[in-house]
């Protein structure tokens, strides 16, 4: 599963990974800060095979061995951009620590049930290599090095720079951009060779998100609302988009996975918009905006309207399907994009959020429903949080989903959630005709975790999936 025969990891294009195995496995960090429990984050596995007496369960909890680090995003050693390689093995998780700046690098290779951590990288060794902290997203890249971006300086301030790990060794070799080169924010990004260029996107300063969000700091330009275009062969930042006031906290980032492809498109999260960046004629880089989801006039909530906050995108793989989370609202949305300039919207359904009508929120008007939602149970249990990190099967015919953000705006916008545990759900997918359905059989509930409910955030599959691997 962590590889396929001889040819190296992952599969040799988009559409071969589509007819990959189906996910039996699923890794999940779990995070313990800001719960008043002073335990180590851990990564879950949980069994998503069907067939298993563990269907829906954690079947192995693996602690990190320091507190407060709060693990985020994860990624690999090896991905598709390797197939070829047969030296080249996806056996490692690469997961960086947000708020510590470490990095732990686990085996999942040896026994793929039960990780173990292989290497720890300080983040005293990363800010004194590189002069930066905050780490986020991890990517494996085709020449056999791991990068991962940074959200800030070790002030605190932002500093959108790349570290650069041998993916034999785990070794800091330094800084992926040129000196001076790094972006005032930072959150997510992809690269795209064939077109030379690498595109990233903007949260704000560590100093400014950490304690939770504060309207004032968006006020004061501690948060972003730019695509930084990078050219992936001189590491040097050639071009800023600004996104404006409709693209206000651009987070994640997907080009198409074609290769070939010279456009994707990015959430932007307070804004609740998708735009649509492509290389235009002239050679440079543009945005459009292309989905809009309007905001909600409140009473009752910290501001008289209540933006849908998307917090994750996916696009599946045959480029056809993209999927988004409304984290406040509570709903995920699947968009035909066969049309990249006028996205369909095909499928909905809302699962938690902060309008539920069983809520202290009242809805004063909606351009989009004529009633708050209902709660939802699953197992007996009522959804917390929002729908957050979504993750989808290699088919495409199942949406796998958390509900944690970020500990400290889970303590902020769902404080029950801290009391309660986040929770995993499954949404089945129709990829011939557009439709989300929950399914009522699935739910790992984590709040019931040995040490105390745990706030679960994103989920990787052991032989890859649509936002971890690129091809090349």
């Amino acid at each position: 599963m962590a590889h396929c025969g001889s040819s190296g990891p992952g599969y040799k294009s988009p559409l071969d990974a589509m007819k990959g195995p189906r996910e039996e496995l699923i890794y999940v960090p779990c995070i313990y800060r800001n719960t008043g429990i002073n335990k180590p984050d851990y990564l879950a596995t949980v069994d998503v095979n069907r067939k298993s007496a563990h269907y829906s369960q954690v079947i192995h909890r693996l602690p990190m061995p320091n507190v407060n680090d709060e693990l985020h995003h994860s990624g690999w050693n090896a991905c598709s951009s390797c197939f070829g390689d047969p030296t080249k093995v996806r056996d490692k998780l690469i997961l960086p620590c947000l708020i510590s700046s470490r990095v732990y690098v686990v085996d999942v290779g040896t026994d793929p049930r039960a990780p173990r951590i292989h290497k720890v990288v300080e983040g005293d060794d990363i800010k004194e290599k590189c002069g930066l902290a905050y780490m986020h997203t991890s990517h494996c890249l085709g020449c056999g090095d791991v990068m991962i971006n940074t959200l800030g300086d070790p002030e605190g301030n932002g500093k959108g720079g790349f570290v650069l790990l041998d993916a034999e060794t785990f070794e800091v070799k330094g800084n992926w951009e040129k000196k001076g080169q790094a972006a005032p924010f930072a959150y997510d990004f992809w690269y795209q060779p064939r077109h030379n260029v690498m595109i990233s996107t903007e949260w704000g300063a560590p100093k400014a998100f950490i304690g939770g969000f504060n309207p004032d700091d968006l006020a004061a330009g501690h948060y972003g609302h730019h695509l930084h275009v990078w050219d992936w062969k001189t590491h040097t930042r050639i071009q800023s988009l600004d996104l404006g006031d409709d693209g206000q906290i651009p987070l994640e980032i997907r080009f198409l996975h074609n290769p070939d492809a010279a456009q994707g498109f990015v959430g932007c999260a307070l804004s609740s918009s998708i735009f649509h960046f492509f290389k235009a004629k002239n050679g440079k880089w543009a945005a459009e905006k292309v989905i809009q989801v309007p905001a909600k006039k409140v009473q009752g909530w910290a501001l008289p309207e209540m933006p849908g906050m998307i917090t994750d995108i996916l696009i599946s793989l045959d480029d056809r399907f993209l999927y988004f989370s409304n984290w406040l609202h509570g709903d995920v949305r699947q968009y035909d994009i066969c049309d990249t300039r006028h996205p369909k919207l095909v499928g909905q359904v809302f699962l938690a959020g902060s309008i539920l009508s069983d809520g202290p929120v009242t809805v004063l008007d909606d351009p989009e429903l004529q009633h708050q939602p209902d709660p939802v149970i699953v197992k007996g249990k009522k959804v917390p949080g929002g729908p957050q990190m979504i993750q989808l099967s290699l088919d495409g015919k199942r949406l796998y989903l958390t509900t944690s953000l970020y500990s400290g705006w889970d303590k902020q916008f769902y404080p029950d959630m801290i009391c309660n545990g986040s929770v995993m759900l499954q949404i089945d997918v129709d990829t011939h005709n557009g439709g989300l359905k929950l399914n009522p059989d699935f739910m790992v509930d984590f709040g019931k975790e040995p040490h105390g409910p745990a706030l679960a955030h994103e989920c990787r599959y052991p032989g890859g999936d649509c936002s971890s691997d690129i091809w090349v």
